[in-house]
């Protein structure tokens, strides 16, 4: 019996010929990571290990973005404990403000994740880096430190679910769409503990800003990791970026999934997830009579440099209503001065948002954004749990930038044909 390609991934570290769902392996990691959420605990009880030394000083990232800028005196003081930390154990990989960015975008960028890793991290959005062809999946805190201390971890291998998206993307939809539109057709829990593999002709298609999103909210349909093979797209992203060897997995033909979904993407409207579960969605068309007062664009999900040239090409020569508010935040300090130099953040000012540098403060309701009570915002963002991004009353719905824009300037939820597009 053939394999999917996160069971060769898996195999491989676990230094076995094959494996098979609902197996536990230990398996050697490529890469640990954890924030400055979710590091100090990890680093805690690392030091209750007794060991004197971390696995891999460069296998290891520490990346302070949940409530960065430093906000207030915890959050700064849970920060120290990463520098600390970093510096005491001379940890390569380690950013501090001003060199940082929102971790699932900076990490790739930095080519610190690559095809055919094992990566494990201290947040559930770290099925992100399944974008580039690797096993990548959210662990506790406690994994976390016994694999800085080892450099390995525990696994059961998880069965998969093949998604084939076919047809032609109508205007303005985007990863974002497809994924939200999936997590709509199979639930929050549709996928629980299993790999969601992208596949069809639609993906091949997909620049890497859209299969990162994709990827990024497989923990959203209860997935242990979502994946894509890597291919020419991939390589091209990968090769200016990799420094180290990486290795292009594929899924064999006769290879087993617990299921196959066929999605005909031409019927794909801009979808809009409303409150309050990422699977509550709606065609964007459909939800006109609700207003908002926050916009935010942004986050791991849609804060590449692509997600703020779709939110620019609405926005140019427009103004955000005067009764919303509007965020945009860069992932990276890269892609600030990238926007910066394309002249996109001269149209968010004058578009009247605010910028904001690299940080995933709104998003969990942490800072630079937070929603009083019986306020709402539609955000780029991944999860609008009640009180996520802020008071318990208050509510998010989540889209793709163009819609988010396009909202931002009729001071409801709307799509971008409304403004002539």
């Amino acid at each position: 019996m053939g394999m999917t390609i996160s069971e060769k991934i898996l195999a491989e570290h676990a230094g076995k010929k094959e494996v098979s769902a609902g197996e536990i392996i230990n398996a050697k990691v490529d890469l640990v990571l954890a924030n400055d959420i979710t590091a100090p605990i990890a680093i805690k009880e690392f030091e209750k290990l007794g060991v004197k030394d971390v696995f891999d000083k460069e296998k290891i990232a520490l990346v302070p973005d949940h409530f960065t800028p430093q906000k207030d005196i915890k959050s700064a003081e849970q920060c120290k404990i990463l520098k600390d930390f970093a510096y005491k154990y001379k940890i390569k990989n380690y950013f501090e403000i001003g060199r940082v960015g929102i971790e699932h975008a900076l990490l790739p960028e930095q080519g610190l994740v690559l095809p055919g890793d094992l990566v494990i991290g201290a947040d559930s959005h770290t099925c992100t880096y399944g974008a580039l062809g690797a096993f990548a999946t959210g662990v506790g805190s406690t994994d976390a430190a016994v694999a800085m201390a080892t450099g390995e971890c525990w696994f059961k291998v998880p069965e998969t679910i093949k998604f084939i998206y076919y047809g032609k993307l109508q205007p303005w939809v985007s990863g974002k769409d497809l994924i939200l539109y999936t997590i709509g057709d199979i639930g929050v829990d549709g996928a629980s503990y299993m790999a969601m593999e992208f596949t069809g002709e639609v993906i091949d298609r997909m620049p890497m800003s859209g299969r990162f999103t994709m990827c990024n909210m497989a923990i959203e349909a209860g997935a242990k990791a979502g994946i894509i093979a890597p291919d020419n797209i991939t390589e091209e992203y990968v090769k200016v970026r990799a420094k180290r060897p990486y290795k292009f997995y594929n899924s064999d033909p006769d290879a087993k999934y617990v299921q196959i979904k066929e999605y005909d993407c031409s019927k794909i409207q801009p979808m809009v997830a409303c409150p309050h579960l990422p699977s509550n969605v709606k065609p964007a068309g459909e939800l006109s009579h609700i207003k908002i007062d926050q916009v935010v664009i942004g986050s791991c999900t849609n804060g590449r440099l692509e997600d703020l040239r779709e939110a620019a090409q609405i926005l140019k020569g427009r103004k955000i209503h005067p009764e919303v508010r509007m965020i945009i935040i860069p992932a990276t300090q890269k892609i600030y001065m990238d926007a910066l130099k394309e002249g996109l953040i001269e149209i968010f000012i004058e578009a009247q948002a605010v910028v904001s540098p690299p940080t995933c403060g709104p998003c969990l309701g942490g800072h630079m954004g937070i929603l009083a009570k019986g306020e709402r915002a539609i955000a780029t963002t991944n999860r609008n749990f009640i009180g996520r991004m802020g008071h318990p009353e208050s509510e998010v719905y989540l889209s793709s930038p163009a819609v988010a824009a396009a909202s931002g300037v009729l001071g409801r939820i709307g799509i971008p044909e409304e403004l002539g597009f």
